[in-house]
């Protein structure tokens, strides 16, 4: 492929042996294309080399003594510019440097089209923000498609975000409007032994405050940062069982009311009470030489903790024909008829032990207390389970229910705010995926940021011309 300039109208004109043209337009304000050669990299690839000369408007006067300075040197600078389909494209040029021969002060030539902190043009810099603010793109992706390593990916995209988020680089920027209900749950960093903190608009998902730990501290922190009018227009905060959470808003801000929600609750209830309860009668019954009944609890913890609902959908969907999993083993339609289903195996359990029956009662009594519609039913409800694990004298039952005491008050307040945690979840599955394509993110402060932008709507780049009329 032959290089061809054309003066007049500044394009860059590529001709073939078919006497095909390709035409590539000009962008550089004050770069003056000279020629074009076409080098390869050490991994193979192409690279358009655009040689040329900068626009010598540069004015020389020394600005410290008024004396007119003189070019001392000359040096080849090299910048990468938009990949040019599956080649990449540098501009080359000469800069020049300027020195003052009565006061000796020197002067380097600016390049207006560079990028700033970068070897970069500013149009790739501005293409690789746009494909960062999209969200579609991990950053090893936008480095592929821009050919650029994948630190200078990372500097760009956390300029980006340092910008949009914080003020001047340093303080995180408020919310930008008041909210009655937030949320709070804690995540775990990196390799596990480490803990962050999210708060976050429950009316519209977005992530207000990110910190370390999950103690008092952090709700202080939060407090401090949004201020105490803010804080005014706060009604309740969804959260877990986490009693730090709940004491530091009471402390600060009693007119907040903690509330659980029915997640929560039964995840305790599942994990704490059955999953033991389940191991304890496993146990007895193998001490009691009853080793039919004990394998019968083998491997059913998901059935004792899923609600009677769902395992009928699964049992449905094995009828279908779809594949689905009993504990280790993978069964369908065709030899469904040979096996029993969820539902017949949850029945045959509950039959032969009476604390896993009561423990489904309350599982089921649980659900319909959260479907209370004010507090006094609720609490009645709440009530009635409480002196069902206290009848039953066993202590998961009973720390079940001292969990309920405890935390009685944010528990039928639900009856009153109606609190789910999916959005709060839906931020942890997005921690999760990001945690995941970042490998880890080892810096914290720009995964922080990444967070803050991910919980946000999707970025628009062209913005329609009727929205933008509106």
């Amino acid at each position: 492929m032959d290089y061809m300039h054309k003066s007049a109208d500044n394009q860059s004109v590529f001709s073939q042996k078919n006497d095909s043209h390709l035409m590539i337009p000009s962008t550089l304000e004050g770069f003056n294309n000279i020629d074009t050669s076409i080098e390869e990299t050490r991994s193979g690839r192409r690279v358009f080399c655009f040689n040329g000369t900068l626009d010598n408007d540069m004015d020389r006067t020394c600005s410290s003594c008024g004396s007119k300075m003189h070019v001392n040197n000359h040096f080849e600078t090299k910048l990468r510019h938009l990949c040019f389909g599956g080649a990449l494209t540098m501009v080359r040029f000469e800069k020049l440097q300027l020195r003052c021969p009565s006061c000796g002060m020197t002067l380097m030539q600016d390049v207006p089209f560079k990028a700033k902190h970068h070897r970069i043009t500013e149009e790739l810099y501005t293409y690789a923000r746009d494909l960062l603010a999209l969200g579609k793109y991990t950053n090893r992706q936008v480095g592929q498609i821009t050919g650029l390593d994948e630190n200078t990916v990372k500097a760009i995209d956390k300029r980006r975000l340092r910008e949009k988020y914080t003020i001047n680089g340093q303080e995180l920027i408020k919310p930008e409007k008041n909210t009655p209900i937030i949320g709070i749950d804690e995540f775990k960093l990196h390799n596990g032994f480490r803990f962050a903190t999210h708060i976050i608009d429950m009316q519209t998902g977005h992530i207000l405050w990110i910190s370390y730990g999950k103690k008092k501290q952090v709700v202080y922190d939060f407090i401090d940062h949004v201020g105490a009018e803010w804080m005014d227009h706060v009604e309740a905060v969804a959260c877990d069982m986490n009693s730090d959470f709940q004491e530091a808003f009471e402390e600060i801000c009693p007119h907040v009311q903690p509330v659980f929600d029915h997640f929560h609750i039964v995840k305790n209830f599942n994990e704490k009470v059955i999953a033991n309860v389940r191991k304890d009668e496993q146990k007895r019954l193998e001490s009691e030489g009853k080793r039919e009944a004990a394998k019968t609890l083998k491997r059913s913890k998901y059935i004792l903790t899923s609600s009677r609902k769902r395992l009928e959908q699964k049992d449905q969907e094995a009828r279908n024909g779809k594949v689905v999993s009993k504990g280790n083993t993978l069964f369908n339609k065709d030899d469904y008829v040979r096996k029993e289903g969820y539902v017949d195996k949850y029945d045959e359990i509950l039959k032969e032990n009476k604390l896993l029956f009561t423990a489904d009662l309350i599982k089921e009594k649980l659900t319909d207390a959260y479907k209370a519609d004010n507090e006094p039913d609720m609490s009645e409800a709440m009530i009635e389970i409480m002196e069902l694990c206290k009848e039953t004298h066993n202590k998961h039952f009973r720390w079940f229910r001292n969990l309920i005491d405890k935390h009685f008050e944010g528990i039928i307040a639900h009856a009153t705010y109606k609190i789910t945690s999916g959005k709060v979840e839906g931020i942890n599955n997005k921690i999760k995926t990001l945690r995941r394509q970042g490998y880890g993110y080892p810096d914290d402060e720009y995964f922080f940021l990444k967070l803050f932008d991910a919980s946000r709507k999707d970025y628009v780049r062209n913005i329609p011309s009727h929205k933008i009329l509106e």
